[in-house]
């Protein structure tokens, strides 16, 4: 029997999916976003002042709504479970601060892409054109992760904020947390592929996780209707168990009910998140809208 010969040009390489090839377009999309992250140092003022800035709204309110002599305190705490106000908010407010970077730095991905005049050829090579979103988000995770540390220790030396629970829980809920935010981060960058701008839909939906999400109030105060639509906000169930493993000294079974909705959530949005990046990549390759502006 003849022994079958490959032609010259094939290339096995070619024409198969390697991992490696994707680990270097996701190594090289992080490296590009934070040689541009660096380039700027400017925006490190910003992770400094926003965890002073934007609680400290709320923390006075609520100092002068709590009275002289902080007598409201106990109607406080017989519905929010805690006295620690502060760090009550606190919690809150930083929960809100991740949702609104993720959606403004992911969801506007793409859109930066198309300013940089990089998008179509980006597009156009053989890479996983989902690893442009994966780059750029891991980028992200890692100045999260400086922003929160940074809020942490800002909090304790300013407004007096006490560590009452478990770091290892608290990091739970947090890793719990990151597909349920970035996979909701993934879906807008999406949009914006036909869309062109998503900054109404960002506005929207930390509107309702500013309003529906308890950032400075517990949900129990809202009308029913308020709290239901409450429970299909993933930023209520970080908020509440942040609070449990932060402040409360919650145990791990205590704060199941809010990580398994919080995963749950997070499989929903990172699947949703992809899928709808297939379609819109579609949409935009049959109206041929991909490099309008």
């Amino acid at each position: 029997m003849a022994k079958l010969e490959l032609p010259q040009s094939y290339d096995a390489g070619r024409y198969q999916t390697s991992l490696k090839a994707e680990a270097r377009v996701f190594a090289a999309v992080a490296r590009r976003e934070l040689t541009i992250f660096l380039r700027y140092p400017s925006w490190v003022i910003a992770v400094l002042i926003w965890p002073l800035i934007f609680p400290a709204v709320y923390i006075l309110s609520a100092k002068a709504l709590a009275g002289p002599d902080e007598s409201a305190l106990v109607l406080f705490q017989q519905v929010a479970g805690t006295e620690d106000y502060i760090g009550y908010i606190a919690i809150g407010t930083t929960i809100w601060m991740w949702q609104n970077m993720v959606l403004w730095n992911i969801g506007f991905t793409l859109r930066n892409e198309q300013l940089r005049g990089t998008l179509e050829s980006n597009w156009m090579s053989p890479a996983w054109r989902f690893s442009l979103l994966l780059g750029n988000g891991f980028i992200d995770l890692i100045t999260t992760i400086v922003f929160l540390s940074v809020t942490a220790i800002e909090f304790g030396l300013f407004f007096g904020v006490r560590f009452n629970g478990s770091i290892p829980l608290v990091l739970l809920v947090l890793l719990a947390a990151v597909p349920s935010i970035y996979g909701l981060g993934f879906a807008f960058a999406s949009l914006v592929i036909t869309a062109k701008d998503a900054s109404s839909f960002v506005f929207l939906v930390r509107g309702l996780v500013m309003i529906f999400a308890g950032i400075t109030y517990p949900i129990i105060l809202m009308p029913a209707w308020m709290q239901e639509v409450a429970r299909w906000i993933p930023a209520t169930y970080v908020i509440h168990a942040l609070r449990g493993a932060a402040l409360a000294g919650a145990s791990f079974q205590e704060l199941l009910p809010d990580i398994i909705p919080l995963l749950l959530f997070g499989l929903f949005w990172m699947v949703a998140g992809y899928i709808v990046f297939l379609l819109m990549e579609n949409r935009a390759r049959k109206k041929g809208s991909l490099g309008q502006f």
